[in-house]
C-alpha cells in the first residue's frame, strides 16, 4: 500500500440554494440537485474535468432511482469515467463524511484530487411499501397493483413514510424531535431561550444574503431556462420572525400539547433524562420555529493535494487540519458537536479557543443550546462566547436555512471558508454537526496564507 503523508487542501466550492420542502425544488431529483453543485464548482474554479480522481457524495435518503449516486453524477457531468465514484451515509454528518473519505483516499495514494459533497431532496423522500415478497400482496408488480386498494388491510404489509421511519431511532425508538426535548429538559434549556436563538439565525441568515456574503458560493437553481430558486428560501418565508418575535410563542410545543402532554413525553421517553422526572406544572419547548426545517439541496467542494491544486492554479481557501467522530446515545444525539469537537482539535494540533469561525449545525435551538453548557462543563470549551462574538454562524444557520440532510455538512464547510476568506484575521476554524443515531462529526481548517 503506498500512503505517506501530504498536505491535504479545500478549494473552491459551490452548492444550490436550499429549498423548503414541497416548494420551489420539489421538482429536481438529487442526482439533478448535485449536478447543479457540481456544474458551479467546475464554472468557478475553472478545474479541468479529465483532472479529477473521484468523486464522494454524502446522501442519506438513499433511492434506487440512482443507485450510487455518486458514479451516476460522475457519468452525467461528463467527468472521467474511470474515476473513483462512493456514496457515503452517515445521516446528517454524511457530507463531512464525504470529505473525510476523499482526504483518507488521498491519504492512502489512491488519488490526488476529489470533489466531495452532498445531496438531498426530502421533498421526493418516498413512501414505500414494507413487506416481504413472499407475502401473496406483494409477489410481483401486477399482483400489488391488483390488490392495490387491499394493502392498508393486509396484515403483513406496510405503508411506511420514509421522513418520520428516517426520522425516528430504531435503537431507542425515540424521533429527533424528541431527543431535542430530552435535552431542553436535562439541561434545562427554555422556551424563551430557544425562540431566541432561533430568531437570531434567521435574523444573522436574512442579513447574510443582504449583505451579499452568499453570493460567494450559492448558484441560482434552474431547469429548462427557468429560475426555481435564487437564494435560501425558508429564512425569506419566516422573515416576519425576526419582526414579529412574538409570533414564535403562537407555535404549540411539539410535546405539549392537547394531543399529548408533556407528562406523556416523560411517560414515553423519561427513561431518558438523566437526573429529573416530571413535576407538574413543567412546560414542553421544542417548536417548529426553533427547528431546522425540511429541505432540499446540494453542495460540493474540491478537496486535493497542495502540490496538484497549485500545479492547477486552483485558488486554496484552507488546509484540512484533522477530523474527529464521536459517537453517543441516539436519545442524546444533539449534544455529539461537543464531544466530536475535542477529537478533532487534537487531531489537528488546535485549542478551542483559536478557532475564529465555527459553524456549527443547528437541527433545534435545544440542541445547540445544550452543547454550549456540556462544552463548557466537560471541556471548557466556550462555545456561548464564540456565539455571542459572532464567530459561531456569523450567517445564520440550519434553523433558518435548512437542513437538507446529506448536503448540510458541506453547506457548513462551505460558510466556514468563505466566512474566513472575507475576515483577514483568521486563521482557524471549525465544522461540527450532530446525526441520528448518536453520532458527532467536526473538522478543523487552516486558512491559507
Amino acid at each position: 500500500m503506498f500512503a505517506e503523508s501530504k498536505k491535504i487542501v479545500l478549494c473552491a466550492g459551490a452548492r444550490t440554494p436550499v429549498g423548503h420542502i414541497s416548494r420551489s425544488l420539489s421538482s429536481l431529483k438529487p442526482e439533478r440537485l448535485l449536478q447543479m453543485a457540481l456544474n458551479a464548482v467546475f464554472e468557478r474554479s475553472k478545474l479541468p474535468k479529465d483532472s479529477i480522481d473521484g468523486l464522494i457524495v454524502g446522501w442519506v435518503g438513499q433511492s434506487f432511482s440512482a443507485p450510487n449516486i455518486a458514479r451516476v453524477t460522475v457519468l452525467n457531468c461528463g467527468l472521467p469515467e474511470k474515476a473513483q465514484a462512493v456514496t457515503v451515509q452517515n445521516n446528517c454528518v454524511s457530507s463531512i463524511e464525504a470529505i473525510s473519505a476523499a482526504a483518507r483516499f488521498i491519504l492512502a495514494g489512491e488519488g490526488e484530487l476529489y470533489l466531495a459533497g452532498g445531496t438531498e431532496c426530502m421533498s421526493r423522500m418516498p413512501y414505500t411499501i414494507d413487506g416481504s415478497r413472499a407475502a401473496k400482496a406483494l409477489r410481483s408488480m401486477e399482483t400489488v397493483k391488483a390488490k392495490w386498494g387491499e394493502l392498508l388491510q393486509t396484515q403483513d404489509v406496510a405503508v411506511i413514510d420514509s421522513i418520520e421511519e428516517g426520522l425516528t431511532d430504531p435503537v431507542k425508538h425515540i424521533n429527533m424531535a424528541g431527543t431535542a426535548e430530552v435535552c431542553a429538559q436535562m439541561y434545562g434549556i427554555g422556551r424563551q431561550e430557544q425562540d431566541e436563538f432561533a430568531r437570531e439565525s434567521f435574523r444573522r441568515a436574512i442579513e447574510g444574503w443582504n449583505k451579499g456574503f452568499y453570493a460567494s458560493h450559492v448558484v441560482t437553481a434552474g431547469s429548462n431556462g427557468s429560475t426555481l430558486l435564487d437564494k435560501d428560501e425558508y429564512p425569506f418565508l419566516r422573515e416576519d420572525l425576526v419582526a414579529k418575535p412574538q409570533m414564535f410563542a403562537k407555535a404549540p410545543a411539539l410535546f405539549d400539547n392537547s394531543a399529548y402532554s408533556l407528562k406523556d413525553f416523560y411517560r414515553d421517553y423519561g427513561s431518558f433524562v438523566q437526573g429529573k422526572t416530571y413535576q407538574e406544572g413543567m412546560k414542553g419547548t421544542v417548536t417548529l420555529f426553533n427547528s431546522c426545517g425540511r429541505s432540499d439541496g446540494a453542495s460540493a467542494i474540491i478537496v486535493a493535494t497542495e502540490k496538484k491544486a497549485k500545479a492547477l492554479g486552483l485558488e486554496i481557501l484552507a488546509e484540512l487540519k484533522g477530523w474527529g467522530y464521536y459517537g453517543n446515545n441516539p436519545a442524546h444525539m444533539g449534544i455529539s458537536p461537543a464531544l466530536a469537537a475535542p477529537v478533532a482539535l487534537k487531531q489537528a494540533g488546535v485549542d478551542f479557543s483559536a478557532l475564529d469561525h465555527i459553524e456549527l449545525h443547528e437541527p433545534f435551538a435545544a440542541t445547540v443550546l445544550s452543547i454550549f453548557k456540556v462544552g463548557q462543563e466537560k471541556f471548557g470549551h466556550d462555545w456561548a462566547a464564540k456565539y455571542k462574538s459572532g464567530a459561531l454562524n456569523p450567517h445564520g444557520g440550519s434553523i433558518a436555512i435548512g437542513h437538507p440532510l446529506g448536503a448540510t455538512g458541506t453547506r457548513l464547510m462551505l460558510n466556514l471558508l468563505y466566512a474566513m476568506k472575507q475576515d483577514p484575521k483568521s486563521r482557524y476554524g471549525m465544522i461540527a454537526a450532530c446525526a441520528g443515531g448518536g453520532m458527532g462529526g467536526a473538522m478543523v481548517v487552516e486558512k491559507a496564507a
